[in-house]
């Protein structure tokens, strides 16, 4: 009966030290648990914090890129060199990529829609001018300017758009 007497009085201190450490245990865990939520929460609005001028650079030098491919600004500033129509196509895309490549790291800071956008825009630019650098109708570099000015009276410039949905878009951060 000893045995079995000291049994149960060990029983009867361990179970519930074992059951007192069990909680302690899972309390310091959940502990542990919120206060590393917490770090990185802290962590993360403070990123948020640094990356948002940042973003918001991007943005900017976005719009910049599209009101620098814009087909009436791109024929203002860049003149036939000669009066070849494909000479002047080839011309303006190439500003048009130059302007591209120079930004094409902007796309980091943009959403995956908003970088799509930006590549139609760009793209659609591109269609514009070989259209009309491969049109019937149009005689040389010239002729070639007028048509995409009259076509851009007609129809809205596909930079002027993207640049729409951009300030929509940026509106959406305040």
């Amino acid at each position: 009966m000893m045995i079995e007497d000291k049994l149960i009085e060990i029983a009867a201190y361990t179970i519930p030290a074992l059951i007192t450490g069990g909680v302690v245990f899972i309390m310091i865990q959940k502990n542990y648990s919120n206060e590393e939520s917490k770090r990185k929460f802290e962590l993360l609005r403070e990123n948020q914090k640094q990356a948002l001028p940042i973003r918001f650079q991007a943005y900017e030098r976005i719009v910049l890129f599209l009101e620098r491919i814009n087909p009436t600004q791109l024929i203002i500033r860049v003149e036939p060199i000669g009066s070849s129509k494909s000479d002047y196509a080839s011309l303006l895309i190439q500003h048009i990529q130059s302007e591209f490549e120079h930004n094409l790291t902007q796309q980091i800071y943009l959403n995956t829609q908003t970088w799509d956008i930006v590549l139609k825009a760009k793209n659609s630019t591109i269609h514009l001018i070989r259209k009309n650098a491969i049109s019937q109708d149009v005689a040389d570099a010239f002729k070639m300017r007028e048509a995409i000015m009259i076509e851009l009276t007609e129809t809205e410039a596909p930079s002027n758009i993207a640049i729409h949905y951009l300030k929509d878009e940026f509106k959406s951060f305040f």
